[in-house]
């Protein structure tokens, strides 16, 4: 990379020489935010789409050399509403999870360095395009000389899913076409009896992309193919965020009542047509899949084409489920989020992380088969989850969360499994193997967990409480490790269950480790999760 990146000579003192990689917290808002762990080959224009859906880019500087860049944006507010939705749903371009935080530069001052240059170019030619202002990406036609031919694309692409023998979600579909970018807006629908959805992306040249690299390809093995076009929508209008629509630049729009259009479910019947089999599904609800044996009874062995998955109104950790439910029916593609089931986790507080405290933290998003905590780097640790989906989820919502006082830092790992000390090698119990536990949450498809995924939360939700034991049992109980409680309800319809409300997420997370699977007596463990409810 150009001088820019260096920090030697401190010539004119204003110049771009002096950004080094800031290394810190995401700190004191700025309009300048610094962007990490770039993939090698990142150009200017993903970059720049980073930070597009919130507000106008005004200005760049790469660091290619260092994988990092600076991207300043109009406002403050902008840039904050960019940092805070990114620590949310970390942004990953070529399986490379992209790190950010504030600036502690206030603006970008910028050299004619070739480097420089051509981020200027990237600028006018994305400003040209997209007009300023927060989401506003409508294109018009005079800008097509601009950027050649991308701008006679649009940035939404019109999806139809073809050989539609297994349900297909729409944070499937997030999942898959984030691989290309940011996804702004997804809206889903059934037309002429075809499952569709729009996909927003915050520029035409990520859409194409995407598009020339999925199109035609299966989400599942031999199934659900994917025919991709470009909209004649430039912008996408969503109301509602559910299960048929999003906006992840909008997280404060309502859910709306989204039932399952008619002819959701005639096609549903129509594509799972298989009399005899399971007629009436007895796991109804949101996730109807039949469990495996069911299948197998059936004398079904052709992978991909599950018979009787009878609803397609699958709630939104349904991706869960179905990949999931996919892995166990052998059905691999897309979907199966390639391969990436182990994550490296950094930052740990060496003192006190055990493989049993990062098995029951990560066991809230999918199943840990394996823990390594690193012999001579005890901060590190490989987790080995069952499939790849399992990897992500457990990515999204864990990195950045505190445990014992220090920031967890979550990536997806290049193993593809954690490997056993040989016999006779025992590393001081810092290997473990967790895939007999009786404590894995998502073995049983379809289980009612699956819809229940959140976040961590100060509030966490308790179940398989016993009769006998009451309100001040439960506070004592979780006060004991020294946490703050600040708040208790028992459900009314069942006292089996409860809310607690611990002072603080990372109590919470703590709390969580500590007394999932506390025996209360009379042969009940405590369960506990996170909850989206607060008291």
């Amino acid at each position: 990379s150009s001088h820019s990146a260096t920090n030697t000579q401190p010539s004119n003192g204003n110049d771009s020489k002096k950004f080094k990689g800031d290394v810190r917290s995401p700190g004191v808002p700025s309009r300048v935010v610094h962007v990490r762990k770039l993939p090698n080959d990142i150009n200017e224009a993903e970059v720049i789409g980073l930070g597009l859906p919130f507000g106008k880019v005004t200005n760049l500087l790469m660091l290619k050399g260092k994988n990092q860049a600076f991207l300043e944006l109009n406002s403050e507010e902008c840039a904050q509403t960019m940092v805070s939705y990114y620590s949310s749903v970390t942004p990953v371009i070529r399986n490379h999870p992209i790190y950010m935080q504030y600036s502690t530069h206030k603006e970008l001052k910028t050299d004619n360095s070739p480097n420089q240059v051509r981020a200027q170019a990237a600028l006018q030619a994305v400003n040209a395009l997209h007009g300023g202002g927060m989401g506003s990406v409508a294109i018009s036609a005079d800008a097509g000389s601009m950027a050649g031919a991308a701008a006679a694309q649009s940035p939404v692409l019109r999806v139809i899913v073809e050989n539609l023998f297994y349900p297909v979600t729409l944070d499937v579909l997030h999942q898959i076409f984030s691989k290309f970018g940011t996804v702004l807006k997804i809206i889903t629908f059934t037309k002429n009896n075809q499952f569709q959805a729009l996909i927003q992306y915050a520029d035409a040249m990520t859409a194409q992309h995407s598009k020339m690299s999925l199109d035609g390809q299966n989400i599942y093995n031999a199934c659900c193919t994917l025919r991709i076009s470009f909209s004649k929508l430039t912008s996408l209008n969503v109301k509602y965020n559910n299960d048929k629509s999003r906006d992840y630049t909008r997280p404060d729009l309502p859910t709306a009542d989204s039932q399952p259009s008619i002819d959701h479910q005639a096609m549903a019947a129509a594509a799972f047509a298989a009399p005899g089999i399971i007629s009436a599904s007895p796991y109804g609800g949101a996730h109807a899949f039949p469990p495996t044996f069911a299948i197998q009874q059936a004398g079904l062995s052709v992978p991909g084409i599950p018979s009787a998955l009878a609803s397609l109104g699958v709630g939104h950790t349904g991706m869960a489920a179905a990949a999931a439910a996919a892995s166990r029916l052998g059905l691999s593609g897309l979907a199966a989020a390639g391969g990436h089931n182990v994550l490296l986790v950094s930052n740990l507080n060496p003192e006190s992380v055990t493989p049993h405290c990062l098995f029951i933290l990560f066991g809230v998003y999918g199943d840990v088969m394996r823990v390594k905590i690193l012999f001579n780097k005890k901060e590190n640790a490989l987790i080995q989850m069952s499939d790849g989906t399992q990897a992500q989820l457990a990515m999204s919502h864990l990195n950045g969360q505190r445990l014992h006082g220090r920031a967890m830092r979550v990536t997806l790992s290049k193993h593809t499994t954690v490997q056993l000390p040989r016999e006779g090698h025992e590393d001081q119990g810092l290997t473990k193997d967790f895939s007999n536990s009786p404590l894995h949450r998502f073995k049983k498809p379809g289980s009612k967990n699956y819809s229940n995924i959140f976040p961590p939360s100060a509030t966490l939700h308790l179940s398989n409480i016993p009769p006998s034991v009451v309100e001040d049992d439960l506070r004592r109980l979780f006060a004991s490790s020294g946490a703050t409680v600040k708040a208790f309800k028992f459900f009314q319809k069942d006292r089996k269950m409860a809310l607690i409300q611990m002072g603080s997420v990372e109590e919470a997370i703590e709390s969580l480790i500590e007394f999932h699977n506390h025996d209360l007596g009379e042969n009940h463990h405590l369960r506990v999760s996170f909850s989206k409810s607060t008291i």
